[in-house]
């Protein structure tokens, strides 16, 4: 368990992070992880925020389920299934921080054409739930990050800001899900310490989606998407900045 000290940081940095969270559907792992990184041991994060990922999902899904894209998700949900069972793959094979780099890079490029871009756009077709359902999952399982591309797909194809973030909540919870039983499975949380720990966080978790549900509700759909494109490049600058820096 955290002293004190560390536990003054810890909770203020998670209640942004779920704030984020409760704004867009994702995000906070990315926010939160390097600032955790400096007070507990990073074979302890991800453990603990998938647990607070999963319960802030199954939350924020909770409190928007008739908002789901239902559609969308029906698409969606399985490519996610086959692009994770890759990700895990390609994670045996393939050097972690250039897949790291190229969806930070992607996410930057994207969120900047969008913000600077032409102001009106046209939906894409349904077929790209192919690519984005792929990646979305294969980023997911490689480095809990799926969120930024089931973003930018929903974003092109739906116009209710709330369905955007219900459907993105949704399929985070399902990712979530999968790592928590795994973790289960390796005997990750055999001793407790990390169930209590997640549960000392937890207020701060509800506490930071309740704020970003409450703030979303004055947004308009135009707002939304601005404040969108903003996470997204400072999940692409994360991502970025990460795999520079990993050895």
């Amino acid at each position: 368990m955290l002293d004190w000290g560390a536990l003054a940081v810890a909770i203020p940095t998670l209640i942004v992070g779920y704030t984020v969270f409760g704004l867009a559907g994702f995000g906070a792992a990315l926010l939160t992880a390097p600032i955790l990184a400096h007070l507990m041991p990073v074979a302890d994060i991800v453990p603990t925020l998938a647990l607070l990922d999963m319960f802030a999902a199954f939350t924020g899904g909770f409190r928007l389920s008739d908002k789901i894209a239902k559609r969308e998700l029906a698409y969606l949900a399985p490519l996610m299934v086959i692009g994770s069972l890759a990700g895990v793959a390609l994670l045996l094979t393939l050097p972690a921080r250039y897949m790291m780099l190229a969806l930070g890079f992607f996410c930057l490029s994207y969120a900047l054409y969008s913000l600077i871009g032409p102001a009106v756009r046209h939906k894409i077709h349904q077929a790209w739930v192919l690519p984005f359902g792929l990646f979305g999952g294969m980023f997911s399982s490689m480095f809990a990050s799926g969120g930024p591309v089931y973003a930018m797909y929903l974003s092109r194809r739906v116009d209710d800001k709330d369905a955007i973030r219900a459907t993105v909540t949704t399929l985070i919870g399902f990712a979530t899900v999968t790592r928590v039983i795994l973790f289960f499975i390796a005997g990750v949380y055999t001793d407790g310490s990390l169930l209590w720990l997640a549960a000392a966080f937890a207020p701060a978790m509800l506490i930071g989606t309740w704020l970003g549900h409450k703030i979303t509700l004055s947004l308009s759909r135009e707002q939304f998407l601005r404040l969108l494109y903003l996470m997204l490049i400072a999940s692409g600058s994360s991502l970025v900045i990460r795999a520079l820096t990993e050895a």
